[in-house]
């Protein structure tokens, strides 16, 4: 009877051993995730295998450069590397369906930044316009215009506001369309049928006029709500003479800021919220120097940082189940790490340097 109990003891700890070895790895999750790549391709990877299961190639020549999805999630737009072209490609068929560019003859239009509507009517472009002649090349100022994406023709010039030209300028819509905002210094509010300006909001001036200018970065992240934007930013202490860096999170349509200081100025390089915006995920990437930071967003402080064996430019987003960090750009390869603890687990590789990077759920 002991041996027979011995035995089966025995049974049991190697069922469980066996059963911890066949435990699939830390996946994350079942979504896919784009990776725009050399020479031109966007590489489609599944979440749960780690696998290239298929590959979307451009029409246009080069890399997918300044990659976008569209707040939909159903259309890539991209630009070529003359910044001459833009390509549209299908995400549910994985093909390209349309190209464009303004270049026409001896005219060159050089599209600096883009940004497609919500309902793929049209797109907004910040151009520059050069025109050889045979003794000189006439350069037009800068300009920002709304072209048809059906007949490829310039529908109208957005004026710029107070008509003070810009060399860069930082665009969202709102979820429905109807509205433009333009964010530098002020968030300017342009009506989307006629681009008049409908509203400005000094952000400076929304709850501590002494803390000075913001200094934001916005871009379209799929875990965020729509008409909501949350990120890191940075702000001057006129009093203390001192910069600090904390957390925003912006309501568009209510034009309400929610922001709270963290601590003094340390220059975040790559911020993604979480599945459920609950947490948020930071990189510290400083010459040598490189840490992984947790942001607790519901309890409004910095949970957790820890130093990483980093590479010069980085960046990260968090898988679609929120489990893993992915960090990338900068080369060819994915560095996964679990979220809960920054153990680093294994490495992607891929076979071209990447251009951009999406993970769809």
């Amino acid at each position: 009877m002991r041996l027979l109990s011995v035995a089966i003891a025995i049974a049991c700890t190697l069922s469980g051993v066996a059963s911890a070895q066949s435990a699939p790895a830390l996946t994350g999750g079942t979504g896919l995730i784009y990776v725009g790549t050399y020479p031109n391709r966007i590489l489609v990877i599944d979440e749960a295998t780690e696998q290239v299961v298929d590959e979307i190639r451009m029409t246009l020549d080069g890399p997918p450069g300044a990659l976008q999805l569209s707040q939909d999630g159903t259309r890539f737009y991209m630009r070529d590397r003359t910044f001459e072209h833009i390509e549209v490609v299908d995400v549910a068929t994985r093909r390209s369906i349309d190209t464009l560019t303004l270049s026409e003859g001896t005219t060159k239009v050089r599209i600096r930044s883009f940004l497609p509507s919500p309902d793929h009517r049209y797109i907004i472009l910040l151009t520059d316009t050069a025109t050889k002649h045979i003794d000189r090349f006439e350069i037009a100022p800068r300009t920002l215009v709304q072209v048809d994406l059906d007949t490829h023709e310039v529908m109208r010039e957005i004026p710029w506001p107070d008509d003070e030209e810009r060399i860069s300028v930082n665009m969202l819509f709102s979820p429905g369309g109807d509205l433009l905002y333009l964010f530098g210094q002020e968030i300017i509010v342009l009506n989307t049928d006629d681009f008049e300006e409908v509203e400005r909001w000094q952000l400076s001036q929304l709850d501590e006029p002494g803390l000075g200018r913001f200094d934001f970065s916005f871009r379209h992240d799929v875990n965020e709500e729509p008409g909501f934007f949350t990120g890191s930013f940075y702000v001057q202490d006129p009093v203390q003479n001192r910069r600090l860096m904390g957390i925003a999170r912006i309501n568009l349509a209510e034009r309400d800021i929610d922001f709270y200081t963290l601590g003094p100025f340390e220059r975040i390089s790559s911020f993604s919220v979480a599945p459920g915006r609950q947490k948020a995920y930071g990189l510290l990437n400083q010459i040598g120097h490189y840490e992984l930071w947790t942001f607790d967003l519901a309890g409004r402080r910095l949970e957790h940082r820890q130093v990483i064996d980093g590479r010069p430019r980085m960046a990260l987003r968090p898988s679609s189940n929120g489990q893993i960090l992915y960090v990338y750009r900068a080369g060819n390869t994915i560095d996964l790490y679990e979220a809960a603890t920054f153990r680093y687990l294994r490495t992607i590789t891929l076979d071209g340097d990447m251009t951009g990077f999406f993970v769809v759920p």
